[in-house]
C-alpha cells in the first residue's frame, strides 16, 4: 500500500511537469504567431512611413537609408484631416446608439421567445456580414438615391447601421439569453406592460451587452468605407474616405500608406485597451465582451 501511495506521489509531479512544458510550447507557438502575423507587419509598415524621400527604402536594403516624418507631418498638416475626423466620430456615435435601440427588441425575441423559422430569421440577420460590402454598398447606393439620401450624412448613417445592426443582435441576444425569465415573468404578473419591462428590466440587465456590442459596433462604423464611399462620397467625407484619397489614386504610395495604416488603426487600439482596462473590475462588462 505504501509502495503504491509512494508510486502515484512520483506520478504526480511528471504529469505536471509535462503539462508545464506543453503549455510553455503552446505559449511559445501563439506569440510566435502573433509575432509574425501582428508585429512584423507593423513594424515593416512603421519602418515605410519613416522612409526618406530622399533616400528610399530598395532592395537589398534590410533597414531603409534614412528616417524621416515628412510622411506624417504632410498628413497632420491637411486642413481636412481635422473636420474628416469630427464628421467620423458623430457618425460613429449615431451608428452605435441607433444599432442599441434598433437591436434589441429583436435580440429580446430571438433569446426569449420561441417561434417557427428562427434560424432563417438569424441567416437573414446575418445576410449583411455575408454579402461583401461593395455589393451590398451598390444596393442600397441605389435606393439611397432615388429616396434622396445619398450625399447625406443620414444616408452614410443609416447605410452603416446596416453593417453594425447584426454584431449588436448577435450580442445583445446572447446577453439576453442569462437574464432570468423569472424577473421578466414577475413582472408582468404584477402588471408592468412590455415596454416597462423591456425599459426597466431587460435593457439595465443587458448594459453590458450593449457596451460590448456598441464597442464593436463604433470601430466598425468608424473603419467603414465601401457603403460610405458608395453613398456618401464625395459630399460626406469621413476619415476612411479622406486617407483613401492621399493613397494616390491608381497607384499606392507605400510611405503614405503605411502612415494611413497607423492613422485608421489607432482608434480600434484606443478603444480595446480602454476596455480592457474596465474589464480588470467588471465582471459584467468581461462576460459581455466574451459574446463577441
Amino acid at each position: 500500500m505504501t509502495a503504491v501511495a509512494s508510486g502515484a506521489a512520483e506520478a504526480v509531479p511528471a504529469i505536471g511537469a509535462g503539462g508545464l512544458r506543453r503549455g510553455h510550447w503552446l505559449a511559445v507557438g501563439l506569440y510566435s504567431a502573433a509575432a509574425i502575423t501582428l508585429i512584423a507587419p507593423l513594424l515593416v509598415a512603421f519602418l515605410w512611413s519613416m522612409v526618406d524621400p530622399k533616400g528610399g527604402w530598395f532592395a537589398p536594403d534590410v533597414l531603409p537609408r534614412g528616417l524621416s516624418l515628412v510622411h506624417w507631418r504632410a498628413i497632420v498638416e491637411d486642413r481636412g484631416l481635422i473636420g474628416s475626423i469630427a464628421v467620423s466620430l458623430f457618425i460613429s456615435t449615431v451608428v452605435t446608439a441607433l444599432s442599441g435601440a434598433l437591436a434589441l427588441p429583436t435580440a429580446y425575441a430571438l433569446a426569449k421567445i420561441p417561434f417557427r423559422g428562427k434560424q432563417a430569421v438569424e441567416m437573414f440577420i446575418l445576410a449583411p456580414l455575408i454579402v461583401p460590402g461593395l455589393i451590398v454598398g451598390v444596393g442600397i447606393g441605389y435606393v439611397f438615391f432615388r429616396m434622396g439620401l445619398a450625399y447625406t450624412i443620414p444616408g452614410v448613417i443609416l447605410a452603416q447601421t446596416i453593417g453594425t445592426l447584426p454584431f449588436m443582435i448577435r450580442v445583445l441576444a446572447a446577453t439576453i439569453e442569462a437574464i432570468p425569465a423569472d424577473l421578466i415573468h414577475a413582472a408582468r404578473t404584477l402588471g408592468a406592460s412590455p415596454l416597462r419591462v423591456g425599459l426597466h428590466i431587460v435593457a439595465p440587465l443587458a448594459w453590458p451587452g450593449f457596451i460590448a456590442g456598441g464597442l464593436l459596433s463604433f470601430v466598425t462604423s468608424f473603419e467603414e468605407f465601401e457603403k460610405t464611399f458608395i453613398v456618401g462620397a464625395p459630399l460626406v467625407e469621413t476619415l476612411t474616405v479622406k486617407l483613401w484619397a492621399t493613397l494616390g489614386g491608381k497607384v499606392i504610395i507605400f510611405p503614405t500608406a503605411a502612415v494611413v495604416t497607423f492613422v485608421v488603426l489607432a482608434p480600434t487600439v484606443i478603444i480595446f485597451f480602454l476596455a480592457e482596462r474596465a474589464m480588470r473590475n467588471d465582471s459584467a462588462l468581461a462576460a459581455g465582451m466574451g459574446k463577441l
